[in-house]
């Protein structure tokens, strides 16, 4: 891929950079500023070697039509922050206010558009209108940068075909992403774990079975350990399982017995009498899982103190990490000690001389160890695209990468 500053020439060019800056949000306020800072760099060089920056996002799931919950409004003076210096704000994407503010722009300055999915061409399945979208974006600029990496894997207007309109470059965080994840995928130094977690077994099924026979260890934690318990016969209560991916399950055990990498499982686990923050919860081995007060009506939150200090030993024995999906429901504190073991030895220095690679992928593990009081250089990356990190590391090809070349 050719990246911006491999071109160097920008200094009077109007520059269209699509960032992600869907971050989370609470009532308007911004709870994880993660992806602002992120996508800080690529748009402060660019400012800063004269061009005239115009920013373009989506925010949310909006229905193709202007709604004020999803409005970009309450980014600008944080994104201004991250950048140092003044960024403007357009109240539309291609219409009279983003063509008047983009013609007034001078050297340096930055101007941010509103949220691009409240144009239905944005996210259309139909090439032609998200085409004539396209269109009317490049209209704005004279050259375009990918600076999303939580949208390449994405065939949409702002990602896909305004590549084939103007002069286009990959950004300095895509370029990073794409750096890492090639790493992890095909040359990573031993012994390389990936610890998978998150809700469902469905949403990590590519990446284990391409990583099963590139990876030394497969630890697995979240709702989806219940699918593999379920699979080994064990009673799991009324934890989360997906009794349909059962059998692929089965298949990957046997592939790790076969010679694949070793899965690892929970031999113990957090039961709750319910999915709340107070719940009355309880550590049961596998195998009693519903000897509990609540019985068959208990489920599992977390993964439990026994195997949250054998994954952190593996962790810390491993070269190369890479971790997606937390180990237990995070947000409620009595079931966050999984998920903060995992990030505490992804975190700690030294191990293995200190030449580990530890690869948070992004998504609700990135949340999760913002919330949990890490700062990021505690990991040697933070992936901004949980979706197209996983995407990657499944083999896939994602068009908002190979549209870049």
């Amino acid at each position: 891929m050719r990246t911006f500053d491999d071109a160097g020439i920008f200094a009077g060019h109007t520059v269209l950079v699509r960032s992600d800056l869907n971050v989370p949000m609470d009532d308007g306020t911004i709870t994880d500023r993660g992806r602002i800072l992120a996508s800080a760099g690529t748009i402060r060089s660019l400012a800063e070697a004269g061009a005239k920056v115009i920013v373009m996002s989506h925010l949310g799931r909006p229905k193709g039509e202007p709604d004020p919950q999803f409005s970009l409004a309450p980014i600008v003076p944080e994104l201004a922050e991250a950048i140092g210096r003044p960024v403007a704000f357009a109240a539309d994407t291609i219409g009279d206010d983003a063509q008047t503010k983009a013609a007034a722009l001078s050297d340096g300055d930055v101007l941010l558009l509103e949220n691009l999915r409240f144009n239905p061409g944005e996210t259309a399945k139909d090439d032609a209108e998200r085409q004539e979208f396209a269109t009317q974006l490049a209209a704005l600029a004279d050259d375009f940068v990918s600076d999303g990496f939580g949208v390449v894997h994405r065939k949409q207007a702002s990602v896909y075909d305004i590549a084939g309109l103007l002069p286009h470059y990959a950004g300095s965080l895509v370029r990073a992403e794409v750096e890492v994840s090639d790493r992890l995928l095909n040359n990573p130094e031993p012994p390389f774990t990936v610890v998978l977690g998150g809700s469902k077994v469905s949403d990590k099924l590519g990446v284990i079975d391409n990583l099963i026979d590139r990876a030394d260890n497969l630890l697995i934690g979240g709702g989806m350990v219940f699918t593999f318990l379920a699979a080994l016969g064990h009673d799991i209560g009324s934890s989360l399982v997906e009794k349909d991916r059962i059998d692929d399950v089965k298949g990957y055990l046997e592939r790790s017995r076969s010679g694949g990498a070793r899965i690892v499982l929970p031999t113990d686990i957090v039961m709750a009498a319910s999915f709340a923050a107070d719940a009355e919860h309880w550590v049961r081995p596998v195998a009693e899982l519903e000897d509990t007060p609540a019985g068959g009506d208990g489920l599992g939150l977390d993964i439990g103190p026994e195997s949250a200090r054998a994954y952190a030993e593996i962790i810390a024995g491993s070269t190369t990490v890479f971790w997606n999906g937390p180990m237990g429901v995070f947000e409620f504190p009595a079931f966050a000690s999984g998920t903060k073991a995992v990030a505490q030895a992804l975190a700690d220095e030294g191990h293995n001389g200190g030449q580990r690679l530890t690869v948070v992928g992004g998504g609700d593990s990135a949340a999760a160890v913002r919330s949990l009081g890490f700062a990021d250089d505690a990991f040697g990356h933070i992936s901004t695209g949980g979706g197209a990190s996983l995407e990657y590391l499944e083999g896939k090809t994602l068009p908002g990468l190979d549209v870049l070349g």
